[in-house]
């Protein structure tokens, strides 16, 4: 549609593809490890890293689905370097192994996509007792970020080049609670929305990226951390949303992109020049906007930082 065509400054728009937003990129020197990367978003920011030569590893909770997706990318791309192992960021233990298993790979890291999400109908626990919205879109990204990260330093010093880190989020990280983050809820979700819920953990991943942006700064390394708003885009995230789905599956082509539309951004983050030296912001159409007030208080990055810390320490 005719909004999706204005260009703001980087010159791409919403309606930008993300093999667009990365011609003429080389991404030959570079290693990604990408989750949920075996449908929607993941899958084509995979197969769009992988067609500019990056080393892409999928992180995926369906193993068989994370293979096929592989053989379907090689099949179009040959020669693309796929790794895939299993994560289900649901479980910490999961996230631990994942990272041990990364780290037998021998491979450096430069870029780390935090993509895969879940949009339950119920505010379920997780099988570590976590509100599983918070548990999977926060925690088990928080967690993988802090296991992956020496070898991203390691990386970025061995090679002179910039890491980044970029959190897929959503305009609904402004649907939550009054207090922003409720804490006390974390462990106890009886008797939440479950539509707030998932703002919550969409508001936590902005601030995760503000506050890991604040650190590596303060720590003088050439890591960025960003935040990314894809757009409204008919996936599977949806899949447990009967209503919802039937919804856009009717109106989509009237006020959804396309995956390769929304899949823009997320790879603009990832590997463009433009966004060199960049960090802590929150991007859509491939250009900075502006989240929520509750998403810029840093105070409130800060505890959700420690919360997260006492969290995954525990």
């Amino acid at each position: 549609m005719w909004w999706f065509n204005r260009k703001g400054p980087s010159g791409f728009s919403g309606a930008t593809t993300a093999e667009e937003v990365t011609a003429g990129v080389d991404g030959h020197c570079l290693v990604a490890v990408i989750t949920g990367a075996s449908s929607g978003i993941g899958l084509e920011t995979a197969r769009v890293l992988a067609l500019r030569g990056v080393h892409v590893v999928m992180a995926v909770r369906n193993v068989s689905a994370g293979l096929e997706a592989r053989e379907a990318i090689v099949a179009k791309i040959p020669g693309a370097r796929i790794d895939v192992l299993e994560l289900d960021l649901s479980s910490i233990a999961s996230v631990r192994r994942f990272a041990s298993e990364f780290g037998s790979l021998n491979l450096p890291l430069n870029i780390l996509i935090n993509n895969a999400g879940v949009m339950t109908r119920n505010c379920t626990r997780s099988c570590d007792g976590l509100e599983l919205h918070f548990a999977t879109n926060h925690i088990g990204h928080f967690l993988l970020t802090n296991l992956l990260l020496e070898n991203m330093k390691k990386t970025c010093r061995d090679s002179c080049l910039e890491g980044r880190i970029v959190n897929l989020t959503s305009s609904g990280h402004s649907m939550t609670y009054r207090e922003g983050i409720s804490f006390d809820k974390i462990h106890d979700p009886s008797g939440l929305n479950d539509f707030v819920a998932y703002g919550q953990s969409k508001l936590a991943n902005i601030l995760h990226s503000n506050e890991l942006s604040r650190i590596l700064k303060e720590e003088g390394v050439n890591i960025s951390a960003n935040a990314v708003h894809p757009g409204v885009i008919t996936t599977n995230l949806f899949r447990n949303r009967t209503i919802v789905s039937a919804l856009l599956n009717s109106i989509g082509r009237i006020i959804c992109r396309t995956v390769e539309q929304g899949a823009a951004t997320t790879c603009y983050v990832a590997m463009h020049p433009q966004v060199k030296g960049i960090s802590g912001k929150y991007f859509t159409n491939c250009d900075i906007a502006n989240p929520s007030s509750q998403a810029s208080d840093a105070e409130l990055a800060k505890k959700l930082w420690k919360f997260s810390f006492k969290i995954v320490s525990s």
